[in-house]
């Protein structure tokens, strides 16, 4: 009996625990498509390769499991570079397998050749060029290996024609992964953790700041457990929502450009930062050289290279947070933060967000508000990018680690969708709604994959905020550019453009449209209790814009609250 490399590709792809596969198929990779429909593998046709690559970056947020892609050669491949790139800066473990032209056509730019492990060499963990049949079992063993350890992230399998089409008289499937070079370190060690316990006993104003490793890391049991027996104030980045309990006491929310008041405040104010699996990124810090300015600054993250490369840690911990975390709650004591305590609750206080409503006005605020409330803060949220994100991220009150779906580091437009297909798929046996917040910018990225959503009968439910502009562009040209709104307004005055009620209807999806703040709640129950997708168009402010805000290059403690 012989074997194919398609097969074989099948059989390892089993073998690292497959179930579903995302996908669009093309002359290169048919011979796998031929042997992938006479699998048991669940293969999602989505309508275009980037919603392909960001349904598979959906589907490894919810389930912590690397996703996988199949698509052609050529533009086939160059399309899922943006899905891609967007796993890439939020640490998610996707395996994209493309096809390729034969090997001893690669360099002769023949019909759709590109040399893709060249294009996405910046924006991957690592990529390969199969070259021989032989190796197929090994590199996909690998690929599964690298994607998902240490700081995950996405790989990438060149599969020329040829080799899939090839034939072997046997294969084996190693049982073990062997990469020189490539070994992460889990375990911290053991003197900077008990160099960290000392600082947290001795500081007077500690801050706990977390972020999307900590989702990663499935760490979010032990930093509970931390926090709980320190009670020192904590704050999350967008990407670590979800990761604290947002009933505990000194839960801060979010900070950064368009965090909370309290918490830009408290952090500027702090002597000791613990951060756990974040990058400080520009939208948290703001202007650098002011950012916490009388702090010691604890670093724990898995990916030594993010250490001091923004801003300087004096105690780094480099490691698995889970892992880290297990440890330091084994020996931490807290200090006496009373007065620290009653200071950040007391900002809290006097610095809650405002929440518009009763005026007559369709608010933005008060739909994700309601959602919350209506959802008991625990379905899946997928957003898109833009002022509809940021609106989640402050009204919405997420319970558990893998809710919220968002590109956070290269703020994708589109992703949403295609991310709410991969969660909706991962919990496909449960039937559990995935609700997806967009804009009428955004939403049009990847609009096709509504097809895909009915084809496939999931229940996602689609919330459009639509203010007729590309939103966040719109609010920087009217706070920072003299309301020169160019390139920015996508409506034709007194008609909807497009008419996102008929266009959902158009794919058989039910969809109804809101002007008015009473009709809000009756819209949500609906989309909720339909067994499919859904589609609300909410019809909201045009000039509705996000508070607070950090201008770009400010300190955090430069902060504008609403309009002057």
């Amino acid at each position: 009996m012989s074997y194919t490399g398609a097969q074989i590709l099948m059989e390892s792809l089993k073998s690292v625990g497959v179930e579903h596969i995302f996908g669009y198929p093309g002359g290169a990779v048919i011979p796998v498509f031929d042997v992938l429909n006479k699998t048991d593998f669940k293969f999602i046709l989505t309508r275009h390769e980037q919603a392909a690559a960001h349904a598979a970056d959906g589907y490894a947020r919810i389930t912590g499991k690397p996703g996988v892609v199949i698509v052609t050669s050529g533009p086939g491949a160059t399309n899922t570079v943006t899905g891609i790139a967007t796993a890439n800066m939020d640490s998610s473990p996707i395996v994209v397998i493309t096809g390729q032209v034969k090997t001893t056509l690669i360099g002769t730019d023949a019909f759709q050749e590109v040399d893709i492990t060249g294009i996405v060499r910046p924006i991957t963990k690592h990529r390969y060029l199969v070259k021989n049949i032989h190796d197929l079992p090994r590199i996909i063993k690998e690929a599964f290996y690298i994607a998902s350890t240490g700081r995950p992230g996405p790989v990438l399998i060149d599969l020329p024609i040829d080799i899939s089409l090839g034939t072997v008289e046997k294969f084996s499937i190693p049982d073990k992964v062997n990469l020189r070079g490539y070994k992460p370190n889990y375990k911290g060690h053991p003197l900077q953790i008990k160099k960290l316990a000392q600082a947290i006993k001795e500081a007077k104003r500690p801050i706990v700041y977390v972020g999307g490793g900590v989702k990663w890391s499935g760490a979010t049991k032990e930093l509970r457990e931390f926090l709980e027996k320190t009670q020192i104030p904590v704050t999350s980045t967008l990407m670590g929502l979800g990761v604290i309990d947002p009933d505990y006491k000194y839960y801060l929310d979010m900070l950064g450009m368009h965090g909370t008041v309290y918490a830009n405040l408290s952090i500027n104010e702090s002597d000791l930062i613990i951060a756990i699996g974040v990058r400080f990124d520009d939208r948290v810090t703001g202007k650098v050289e002011t950012f916490a300015p009388n702090a010691k600054i604890a670093h724990i993250d898995i990916d030594s290279a993010s250490i001091s490369k923004i801003i300087k840690v004096d105690i780094p911990v480099v490691g698995d947070a889970k892992q880290i975390l297990q440890e330091l709650n084994k020996i931490v004591e807290p200090g006496d933060y009373s007065e620290w305590q009653q200071f950040v609750l007391k900002l809290k206080e006097e610095n809650q967000l405002d929440l518009p409503h009763g005026d007559g006005r369709l608010h933005p605020q008060w739909i994700i508000k309601r959602t919350s409330d209506l959802t008991n803060g625990e379905v899946a949220i997928a957003t898109d990018v833009g002022q509809h994100q940021m609106w989640v991220a402050q009204y919405y009150k997420f319970k558990y680690e893998k809710q919220l779906l968002t590109s956070g580091g290269l703020g994708t437009m589109g992703s949403g969708l295609p991310f709410a297909i991969g969660a909706a798929v991962a919990q496909l046996k449960e039937r559990k709604p995935v609700i997806v917040f967009s804009g009428d910018g955004s939403i049009q990225m990847n609009i096709q994959e509504l097809a895909t959503i009915k084809h496939e009968n999931l229940p996602v439910k689609i919330f459009i905020l639509n203010n007729s502009y590309l939103g966040m562009v719109r609010q920087w040209q009217e706070l920072f550019w003299n309301r020169n709104y160019s390139g920015t307004f996508l409506g034709t005055g007194t008609k909807y453009y497009p008419d996102f009620v008929k266009l959902a209807e158009s794919y058989d999806i039910p969809a109804i449209r809101v002007f008015k703040e009473e009709e809000v709640d009756d819209a949500i129950r609906k989309a909720l209790e339909y067994d499919g997708p859904y589609l609300i168009e909410f019809v909201i402010e045009k000039e509705e814009n996000v508070f607070p805000m950090v201008p770009a290059g400010r300190g955090l403690t430069e902060i504008m609250r609403g309009m002057a």
